[in-house]
């Protein structure tokens, strides 16, 4: 075959794999879902690039202009290079993955978060309510002797707000233990029919209300709010998700659709680790948190507030942006 019809033939194809070469093989695997390319998709590019060196053989073999076999060779190390780069680090990795794939995961889960979300809020809000409407209504949920103690604790919270170092560091380990516990329990109750995330999201959210509506009737709302503001936004949500994933497993038990049970179970299984994977970081940014700044006493209570309503809006932020581009995918 003459060069001229060789380079005919073949004259676009070179052409889209450049173009993908200089707007798209820079960018991170999973950072390339734009759906607004038109160019060479990502998929055919391997496809693409053995061609490519057979291309750059036969003009070798057939001896065509060393222009042509210059700029062919060109392309075929710049897809090497494009194609066999060595993977990003682990620490790198589970960085974009907390960042970026985490909250696309979320998202992507959007339905049972909602459910999880309406389960937790409702619940939260009604005991709120009637524990200022009937007080008496604490002890359907808690002892007399737990009410008596936590009152005990928030009164002396009102006068010293605050631990030493020591103690700080002994509740980060207790606040580790408790709260990653109790999300691992909510995602792993979803193979109880899904039954299970239901009744530990509404027993969470009862509690939660139920705590803060007696606490606030009693007068002791200042150090309460000023203790939780600050890492409840990591904590409530972190609750909320993992009981979003406890509902997709439970969902997958009940109603596989065309997958088998075991497949269903495989698939949201792993879906639902990853999503624990972001919980597990979430809980223990919360225990942090905890230990070491909400129980600060001299930080006036506006400088707690201001703190946490930046943390809220940073993590409605990153649940709502984190990853967009992986949305496509």
């Amino acid at each position: 075959m003459r060069q001229e019809h060789f380079i005919q033939r073949h004259q676009q194809e070179w052409a889209d794999f450049e173009q993908w070469l200089d707007t798209r093989a820079s960018k991170p695997k999973r950072a390339r879902a734009d759906s607004g390319w038109r160019g060479l998709a990502d998929e055919d590019v391997p496809a693409t690039y053995r061609r490519l060196c057979q291309h750059l053989g036969l003009a070798r073999r057939r001896g065509y202009s060393p222009q042509l076999c210059e700029r062919l060779q060109v392309l075929m190390q710049r897809g090497h290079a494009a194609m066999y780069r060595p993977p990003l680090p682990h620490w790198q990795r589970a960085f974009e993955f907390i960042l970026a794939d985490f909250p696309a995961l979320v998202r992507a889960e959007r339905g049972v978060m909602l459910a999880a979300l309406g389960l937790f809020v409702l619940p939260l809000v009604l005991s709120f309510v009637a524990v200022q409407w009937q007080p008496e209504l604490i002890h359907t949920l808690m002892r007399p002797q737990q009410v008596a103690e936590m009152e005990t604790m928030y009164a002396k919270a009102a006068e010293k707000l605050g631990r030493d170092s020591g103690t700080d560091l002994a509740m980060f380990g207790f606040y580790i233990f408790n709260n990653i516990s109790i999300g691992l329990r909510t995602y792993a109750s979803g193979l109880l029919a899904g039954v299970g995330p239901v009744l530990a999201i509404v027993f969470n959210g009862l509690m939660m209300g139920a705590v803060a509506g007696h606490l606030q009737a009693a007068g002791l709302g200042d150090p309460f709010w000023r203790f939780v503001c600050g890492h409840s936004a990591f904590e409530l949500t972190a609750i909320v998700i993992a009981g979003g994933a406890g509902l997709r497993l439970g969902l997958a038990l009940l109603v596989p659709g065309r997958r088998r049970r075991v497949d269903a179970l495989l698939e949201d299984g792993r879906r639902g680790a990853k999503l624990c994977l972001g919980v597990f970081v979430m809980l223990l940014l919360a225990a942090f948190i905890e230990a070491f700044w909400s129980s600060i006493g001299w930080i006036p209570a506006s400088v707690k507030y201001s703190v946490a309503a930046l943390l809220w809006s940073a993590v409605a932020l990153w649940l709502w942006r984190g990853g967009s581009d992986r949305d496509a995918r």
